[in-house]
């Protein structure tokens, strides 16, 4: 295994540039001339508040097109095209599927709007990631209203968005509405997408059904789908199935295993504590030709940390910069985790400021591991700490975050500074989930402190009323 030779050393800097002294040039004329601006388009300083400004001219015009979404009163017609495009793109990047189906409703009113089938399957497969099965139903509906005829991309997403929340019948029906369409015959992506979302819900019954329809319809498999049968199966901890699969996979003689393949055979074996097997099928796979790569590494790190082989992990995290692979911010936070949970917190503390030093940026899953740990170890009265640390960041808070500062303070018997943090999380625009409810009422009911968890059992009702709506429209429809 040969390593990558070194980068060479960077040149040596070239001196400054000797400075000049500029002409002197009499009052009179001083007076007479008149600064011209910057001609050069290799001006980079000339350039810069210009560029500046118009970044921050465009950035308010897409946050104005956000708030104008929102506000159920606003029916302008006459705004910026480009604000509104690129609302929607910053929505639709970022899984934000309110504010995108929001944006996407202002966009139909503007008297310069023409449908697109690229814009609906877009927000399909977002409304997919989402699992939003209702609400990607309504579009599909609404997209068929504008009289535009729906693509294979936009069938294909809507399969997705069925087959990714569990309803592989309505994604199945979704198949069979296509293949009735003119033109429109489901591809191998189409069927990569559908026997991902079996796999996914371990429904490999439906597997064999959905390749027989593929040798009918002439199509072959990929190593996408051979791919999404072998992480099906390792996920639900059905080795020999996983390794059956990867036989037929070889076998075929068409798809050779990738990185996909090798990442998701190491991943069972060592999720399941079977790292002497994730080992040998590592020396495979490099036999195959096959080199790994970050995800690899942090995969077999969290294998080890899981599995107590504390020294192996290390190794594995020393070998990374062996070969060239700088940590990431999921390796560190697979370290500190690890830690962590092990009640080591000298060593949890180092990783987490090497992590800083060299670089790496901490997210919520950093901060959520230290909280996790401090808890574990009885130090609460560090969390105050890591939360200050936080607000000194440009880091967004999330709920799971919000989730494991409230549960410590649950195990720790402090229901007040518990209260304070869901204060907290409702300020910072956190919404609480079923986690978050079912932490604090089984706190107040170990503190006896029964009528403060029947008011919250009724807010958490009316919640769980709220996450079922889009879903009993998909039922109903």
């Amino acid at each position: 295994m040969h390593s990558p030779a070194p980068l060479p050393p960077t040149n040596s800097p070239s001196p400054a540039p000797l400075v000049s002294r500029a002409p002197v040039v009499p009052a009179s004329r001083r007076r007479r001339q008149r600064r011209k601006p910057p001609s050069s388009p290799s001006t980079p300083d000339a350039e810069q508040p210009d560029a500046l400004a118009r970044i921050l001219r465009t950035e308010a015009a897409v946050s104005g097109v956000s708030r104008k979404a929102a506000a159920t009163r606003q029916q302008s017609t006459r705004l910026w095209p480009r604000a509104v495009l690129e609302a929607l793109d910053s929505a639709v990047a970022a899984c934000r599927w309110e504010s995108a189906l929001e944006i996407f409703e202002l966009l139909r009113k503007q008297h310069w709007y023409e449908p697109r089938s690229q814009t609906y399957a877009r927000l399909l497969m977002m409304l997919g990631k989402c699992r939003q099965p209702g609400p990607a139903t309504a579009l599909f509906q609404s997209m068929l209203s504008e009289r535009l005829r729906p693509t294979v991309d936009v069938y294909t997403a809507l399969v997705g968005a069925y087959g990714h929340s569990g309803l592989l019948e309505e994604a199945l029906a979704t198949i069979d509405q296509m293949k009735g369409a003119t033109d429109c015959n489901p591809d191998v992506y189409t069927f990569s997408v559908l026997i991902d979302c079996c796999a996914k819900s371990r429904r490999f019954d439906l597997i064999p059904a959905v390749l027989d329809e593929m040798s009918y319809l002439g199509l072959e498999c990929n190593s996408v789908i051979h791919n999404a049968i072998i992480n099906g199966y390792g996920k639900a901890g059905m080795l020999e199935e996983m390794e059956s699969a990867l036989s037929k996979m070889l076998e075929s003689g068409d798809n050779v295993p990738d990185i996909y393949t090798m990442n998701s055979i190491i991943w069972a074996y060592g999720n399941y504590g079977r790292t002497d097997e994730m080992e040998k099928w590592y020396n495979e796979f490099e036999l195959m030709g096959v080199e790994p790569d970050t995800k690899t590494f942090n995969i077999m790190i969290k294998s080890y940390g899981k599995a107590g082989m504390y020294d192996k992990m290390m190794s594995i995290f020393k070998y990374m910069k062996r070969r060239f692979f700088s940590p990431t911010a999921v390796t560190f936070n697979i370290v500190i985790e690890c830690f962590g949970r092990a009640g080591n917190i000298e060593k949890m503390e180092y990783y987490f400021r090497l992590m800083k030093i060299q670089g790496v940026k901490p997210n919520p899953v950093t901060y959520c591991s230290l909280v996790n740990g401090y808890s574990k170890a009885g130090l609460v009265d560090k969390v105050p700490g890591i939360i200050r640390q936080t607000e000194n960041t440009d880091v967004v808070l999330d709920t799971p975050f919000f989730n494991c500062v409230i549960s410590a303070y649950a195990k720790s018997g402090d229901i007040k500074i518990m209260e304070e943090m869901l204060q907290l999380m409702k300020d910072k625009k956190c919404k609480p989930d079923k986690v978050t409810y079912a932490t604090m009422i089984q706190a107040y009911t170990a503190n006896g402190m029964d009528e403060a968890a029947r008011l919250l059992e009724l807010e958490a009702g009316g919640f769980d009323k709220k996450l079922l709506g889009p879903v009993s429209e998909v039922d109903g429809k």
